[in-house]
């Protein structure tokens, strides 16, 4: 475990003979920092439906702690299939700036690879769930965090992560970390698969937030999920920015829409969940692959300043009611 502090630096520098005035710390400014690695598994998509164990892993997370006095209330970030990106550190100071502590999850890096945009088969679609579950075990039994008060925010393939994590039936498979997360937050996830008991979720409530121009995930398939789970009694609500592409939060894309000409999108799929784990392609009645027709490269990412800045305010506000902050 890797620890920063301001006081460390401070002591550190006045070694070397530097005086070092009062630091003054921003409201959104961590004052702690602690790098973890931990234990988690790569696993095929059967396997993680079958509870089947798979290949050892060792990737990390970055906790922030934010000023003031805890136990914090805390929310775990899960990045998308390119990686710990631009968006997360906006997210990590406002979070921290409420008094809430962070912990990036980085599910790439120790697996050796960069991104996944363009190789979506080479980890299992619902691969993210598992260090997800991991990243809570370490945040439940941390002294300054409180176990009953952390929740679970994700984008694209950790959006949805953050979605299907939800469900009672893969807490019960994976999550040993005696706790639950207070609430579940995905942007732009995907939502073209149905799995059994995809309708049974956990207590915390489920926010969706989307983008209306999203051609990488499209917006509609969620919006379809949200209704059929609200039926079926879950709190669930879906938030849709009209102008929103795949991506809209992440900043150093504001004003830019791109084409990624060689990333996978399976927005055309239509997969469910059969007999011991395998997911079938509905069109073909074949399991699906990343090789099936309805699988397209070329979709968009964009970012947007006012989707960003519309969903900044309703998610930390979420978070704030939530946790029962002041």
């Amino acid at each position: 475990m890797h620890i920063k502090t301001i006081a460390t630096l401070a002591i550190f520098l006045s070694g070397f003979g530097y005086a070092m005035a009062e630091p003054v710390l921003s409201p959104d400014m961590a004052v702690r920092e602690e790098i973890y690695p931990f234990a988690t598994q790569t696993l095929s998509d059967e396997q993680f439906l079958t509870g089947t164990s798979g290949k050892a892993e060792q990737i990390g997370g970055i906790l922030s702690l934010p000023q003031g006095k805890g136990p914090f209330p805390a929310v775990v970030l899960m990045h998308g299939s390119s990686g710990v990106g631009a968006n997360i550190e906006p997210w990590v100071r406002q979070l921290n700036g409420k008094g809430i502590a962070t912990f990036t999850i980085d599910s790439l890096t120790g697996r050796g690879y960069k991104q996944l945009g363009d190789k979506q088969a080479a980890l299992g679609r619902l691969n993210y769930i598992a260090d997800i579950y991991g990243a809570l075990d370490i945040l439940a039994h941390h002294s300054s965090i409180d176990p009953k008060r952390i929740g679970l925010l994700g984008f694209s393939r950790g959006g949805q992560a953050a979605l299907y994590a939800s469900m009672t039936r893969f807490n019960n498979l994976w999550n040993k970390s005696g706790a639950r997360f207070a609430t579940y937050v995905p942007f732009y996830p995907n939502c073209v698969s149905v799995y059994k008991d995809d309708d049974k979720l956990e207590a915390g409530p489920v926010r969706i937030f989307h983008g209306g121009a999203d051609d990488y995930n499209p917006a509609g398939v969620c919006e379809d999920y949200t209704q059929r789970l609200k039926k079926a009694g879950v709190d669930i609500e879906m938030t849709v920015y009209p102008e929103g592409e795949h991506g809209f939060d992440v900043p150093t894309l504001f004003g830019k829409s791109l084409q990624s000409k060689t990333a996978q999108t399976a927005r055309n799929c239509k997969i469910r969940e059969a007999e011991n784990g395998i997911l079938m392609n509905l069109d073909t009645s074949a399991p699906f692959t990343y090789e099936d027709q309805c699988v397209v490269l070329g979709p968009h990412v964009g970012g947007n300043a006012a989707a960003a800045e519309a969903a900044y305010s309703a998610v930390l506000a979420h978070f704030v009611k939530t946790f029962e902050l002041n």
